[in-house]
């Protein structure tokens, strides 16, 4: 039975409202386009535009009520709410809505600038597998029974919690979110009852959108402080990076905490004796309990920083370490994330989604160590994204690499001239070679490679398309690479 407006509104800050037929609520909706008759209209203020600018469409598709931060008038046709903030009143009444889904899920929320979806993935596989663990993420969202493709890293908060309301439905009693920065500060995971958040780095993206490192870090650190409506029970941080140990002195108190790391000597969950191997990576894991060699078709460094953060996740949550660590060499991979492009070629074809440059360093660093050859970079910045990080990128990706190309990634509204021209300050007398067509690309550094080369396709990984001033075209670099790799023959 659909609930009365009046019964949705009772935890959000109201300014005023105007309430004649306290209709009964079929739907919540923030795009006016999709209102039905019995939805209630959410009046959300936007980047791009201004949902009070479709009030009067949502009205006339048989809204019975808006949630707006206007003062709509005392003659306005139907019911509305003034609150004071309306995306926080979305992500309450939201939850209200589908029976506060949360509390029924053990909930592990995951954020970071690197490294979330293959936590996520890893973590989800560890205590249970996609049957039974939710996941929302990059990728794919698992609820349970079925399994959609993602459309947002971190979705709006009314998508959160009707997708949480689903993995109930279908049995799952854990759930495993990645949740972005944008999705923070968004208020899209407001009022999510966390089980266990995670903190794995911080390193310079989405500049453009919070301005300066420290904003972002403070957007992060509310998943852990509470500011997101509750706290978690328990935090999972890396201490290997610089700003998680300024998070673990910053955590309120009562928060039960699981430190990883590689370089920190006091971790809790903590790999030594780390191997870097061509098909994979071994180490040996310490943590309070016990020891163990650990070995992982992940490869690089870094995954084994992945598969720390997941290892102390589930020993937060209370799974046994040694009970799941032979779940690890099962571990199918995450798609785009150094994904293998083996069609019998005798070098390596690696499709990866590092977009940022620390993502590109480490990237690079790990290649190197596991190839006797050349080291062969194809990268490019998408485009209506923060500038500052295009030179970075190409640095270091000169550093890291002999031979560069730079390319399109998603362009979107901007020129491909302007995106290599920002790319261009890191270059110095430095060349790399600058193609505008990433097919082209590809093809040109598939060409160049030789016995032992590795050739990293980075930037969009899993992405299935590209996008040029508002249209899309399909696009996947690791159907583009097999294609190419056949075409050419290189066996």
């Amino acid at each position: 039975m659909n609930p009365k407006l009046s019964q949705l509104l009772g935890s959000i800050d109201v300014v005023r409202r105007q309430l004649r037929e306290d209709s009964p609520v079929s739907s919540l909706i923030t795009d006016s386009r999709r209102v039905v008759p019995g939805a209630l209209f959410f009046a959300i203020g936007g980047l791009r535009t201004d949902g009070n600018l479709f009030v009067e469409e949502a009205v006339d598709r048989g809204a019975v009520a808006v949630i707006t931060e206007e003062d709509l008038g005392q003659h306005f046709p139907i019911d509305y709410v003034q609150v004071v903030d309306v995306r926080k009143a979305l992500s309450l009444v939201s939850r209200q809505f589908y029976d506060a889904p949360d509390a029924k899920l053990g909930i592990t929320g995951i954020t970071g600038t690197n490294g979330k979806t293959t936590v996520s993935m890893l973590t989800q596989h560890l205590i249970g597998g996609q049957d039974v663990v939710g996941l929302l993420g990059t990728i794919r969202y698992d609820l349970g029974k079925r399994t959609l493709p993602s459309f947002r890293t971190t979705p709006e908060s009314v998508d959160v919690y009707a997708l949480l309301s689903q993995m109930v439905a279908n049995g799952c009693r854990e759930a495993v979110m990645e949740v972005s920065s944008h999705g923070v500060d968004q208020m899209r995971t407001y009022g999510v009852e966390v089980d266990v958040a995670a903190f794995l780095n911080l390193t310079q993206d989405h500049i453009d959108y919070h301005k300066s490192m420290e904003s972002y870090y403070e957007v992060k650190k509310r998943l852990f402080t509470g500011e997101t409506g509750r706290c978690p029970r328990a935090a999972v941080i890396n201490v290997d990076c610089s700003y998680g140990r300024r998070l673990l002195t910053e955590l309120p108190a009562g928060v039960d905490v699981t430190t990883f790391g590689i370089e920190a000597e006091d971790a809790l969950v903590r790999a030594e004796e780390v191997s870097l191997l061509p098909d994979g990576t071994e180490f040996r894991l310490t943590w309070p309990e016990g020891q163990a060699r650990v070995t992982s078709p992940l490869l690089g460094r870094y995954n084994a920083s992945n598969l720390l953060a997941a290892l102390a996740i589930a020993r937060a949550k209370g799974h046994g370490i040694e009970s799941i660590l032979k779940r690890v060499a099962s571990f199918p991979g995450v798609p785009g994330r150094m994904e293998r492009i083996d069609e019998g070629q005798n070098f390596n074809v690696l499709v990866d989604y590092a977009h940022t440059d620390d993502a590109v360093v480490h990237a690079c660093s790990m290649l190197r160590e596991i190839t006797s050859g050349r080291l062969i970079v194809i990268l490019g910045c998408g485009g209506d994204r923060d500038r500052s990080k295009r030179a970075p990128m190409l640095r270091a990706a000169l550093d890291g690499a002999d031979e560069v190309f730079v390319t399109s990634d998603n362009p979107r509204t901007e020129s491909i001239e302007q995106i290599f021209a920002d790319m261009r300050e890191a270059a110095g007398s430095e060349a790399a070679h600058y193609v505008n067509d990433r097919k082209h690309a590809i093809s040109l550094a598939l060409d160049l490679a030789q016995t032992g080369d590795c050739v990293l396709i980075a930037g969009k990984g899993h992405e299935t398309y590209q996008e040029f001033d508002g249209t899309v075209i399909p696009f996947d670099d690791r159907h583009v690479a097999r294609d190419l790799i056949r075409m050419k023959d290189f066996c």
